[in-house]
This record gives C-alpha cells, structure tokens and sequence, in this order.
C-alpha cells in the first residue's frame, strides 16, 4: 500500500512543480511589467516639467482608457489564436452611425447603443468569416478594416457631420470634480475600469473565459473535449467588436463629430497594448491586467515623450522598439 502512495506521489509532485512554476512566472512576469510602468513614471516625472500634476495624470488616463477598451477586446482574439486587424475602422463606423442616428432624432443613449449594435455586428462577421468560411484571421479582418472603412467613408461622403446637442456627455463629462485643481475623473476611465473588471472576471471566472484559453492552448484537443470552437470564437470577435464600437462612440462622443477618417491605425496601439502586456501571439497565453498594464506602459510613453517634445515619428519608433522586445521575450519564452 505504502508503494502505491508513493507511485502516486511520485507521478503528481512533478506536475503540482510545473503549476507552482508557471504561476509564479505569471506573477513574476506582471510584477515585472507593473514596474515597468512605475519606472517609466518616474523617469518622465523627472525628465519632463510638468508630467507628475493632477491634470497631466488624468489626462494621462483619459489617453489611455481608449487603449485599453481596445486591448481588451483583441487580447481573447489573440488568446484564440486569431487576430483583429479591423478594430480601427470598426470605431470609425460605429461612432460615425451613433452620430448620424443622433441627428435624425434618435435619442442620445439610444443613437450611443446603435453605435455598439454596429460593432457587435462587425465582431460576429469577423467571427463567422474565421469559424464558417475558414479564412485566416488576418485575412478575414483586414477585409473588415477595408470594408468598414469604406462604409464609414460611403455614408458620410468623407465628411465630418456634427452631432446632435447632448451627445458630448459621455467623453467629455467628468464626475466628483471639485475645481481646477481637480477637475474630475473623465467618464472614459471609468467605463475603463468598469470594462477591465468585468471582462477581467469573464476571463478568468467565467466558462467562456476557460473555453478560451483551452482553445487557444490546442484547438483539436479543445474539440475532441467537447468544447464548441466555433462558437468561442465567434463570442470573442464579438467581444472585440462590442468593445470597438464603445471606443467609437466614446471618441465620436469627445469630439462632438463623425470622423469617418479617424483611428487610423488604432488597431496597432491594441495589438501592442495586449502583447507588452504579456498576451502570446502564439495563442493560449494572456490576461486582462496585462493588457492593462501593457496600455499604461504605451500611455506613459506617448505623454511623456510629447511633454519632452519628442515628435510623433520619435514616439512611433520607441513604440515600436517596445512591442519587438515584448515579442521576442515571448518568442523565447515559448522556446524554453
């Protein structure tokens, strides 16, 4: 009896050793990154005049809070193993439709969830192209950019339309401001906030979130399990496209117009902001206080390098040089 139980622990200990490991290395890897972000603020609170003020910080968090909606959505695409290149144009077309509803009459809150119908509608395509039709993520999503787009620019002649009185609430009102020295927390943080919770608990509490990861780890084990691939995969692109239709709102709302030629290259920040953040590009990997912590870092940097007069190409290249170290870290993560 004695040799059994110690077969059995024989066999378990070195599998409880690999758990024990891989989450401290997931504790390891946001401690990092969260330092990261401390560092950085710092740095800049040193480096440029002004950065370390109340206006600067939530300014700071209003920049940011738009990232982060959108790297929230990409970061379940990419733990499927997919991709959504059609973020940007998918928050052209969203706040471009809020706003025109708003002008025919719709009322304000109405015209506002026309906005995110549309991009629920672009997420469930975007999944249906990749579950039904077999397309490439990548190929299926940079149709959608080009599509939206297109739309966006269609039904609004390429023009800017004003939108109707009221609809700047949402983007730019503040709450439990007290003055100029603090001028309140932007509704945009915290709808932020708000979002992170609750897709961070869809994430890891949730059946869905699970079903995710699972399928992203190994999709044909996934299925042979019993678990619907298709269907995962369309919720998450929906989960994308629901959260870039409330980024388009939330900015056709800051700016008080459809902009059909706006986020341009959105789509970009978001990937960036889900893989400094930890998510893997190979599928399987990730978690939505990464992506946080990875759209902090993206929003210290652009701030601070604007305060230091950096110029928008120089800002582009520390980006970039960020998002190719995050992705090679990865790289050899995966080969050990």
């Amino acid at each position: 009896m004695s040799k059994v139980i110690a077969e059995q622990l024989e066999q378990e200990s070195p599998n409880k050793i690999k758990e024990i490991f891989k989450s401290s290395r997931k504790s390891l890897d946001r401690f990092v990154s969260l330092g990261a972000v401390i560092v950085l603020f710092i740095f800049f609170s040193i480096t440029a005049k002004n950065f370390f003020t109340m206006r600067s910080v939530l300014t700071l968090a209003l920049q940011t809070s738009t990232i982060t909606l959108m790297g929230i959505g990409v970061t379940f695409t990419i733990i499927t193993g997919g991709i959504d290149l059609a973020i940007g144009s998918v928050i052209a077309l969203s706040g471009t439709i809020a706003v025109m509803a708003s002008i025919a009459g719709v009322p304000i809150w109405l015209s506002m969830l026309v906005g995110l119908v549309v991009g629920v509608i672009c997420g469930f395509i975007n999944g249906l192209m990749v579950t039904k039709l077999k397309l490439p993520p990548f190929i299926a999503t940079l149709g959608m950019m080009m599509v939206a787009r297109g739309v966006a620019l269609t039904v609004t002649n390429a023009n800017a339309w004003p939108a109707a009185e009221g609809f700047g609430v949402l983007g730019n009102g503040t709450i439990f401001g007290t003055g100029p020295q603090f001028p309140g927390i932007p509704y945009p943080v915290i709808i932020m906030i708000v979002v992170a919770l609750i897709f961070g608990f869809i994430l890891k509490k949730t059946r869905i979130g699970r079903y995710t990861y699972a399928v992203g780890s190994n999709e044909e084990a996934a299925r042979l399990s019993g678990i619907k691939v298709a269907q995962v995969k369309v919720i998450n692109y929906i989960f994308s496209g629901l959260l870039s239709g409330l980024v388009g709102v939330i900015l056709a709302s800051r700016m008080v117009t459809s902009q059909p030629n706006s986020a341009v290259g959105y789509e970009l920040n978001a990937i960036a902001a889900a893989v400094i953040g930890g998510t893997s590009l190979m599928g399987g990997v990730g978690t939505i206080g990464g992506t946080v912590i990875g759209s902090f870092i993206i929003g210290v940097l652009t701030v601070g390098l604007t305060m230091q007069g950096a110029n928008y190409f120089m800002q582009q290249i520390v980006i970039g040089l960020v998002v190719i170290g995050a992705v090679a870290v990865d790289q050899l993560r995966g080969r050990k």
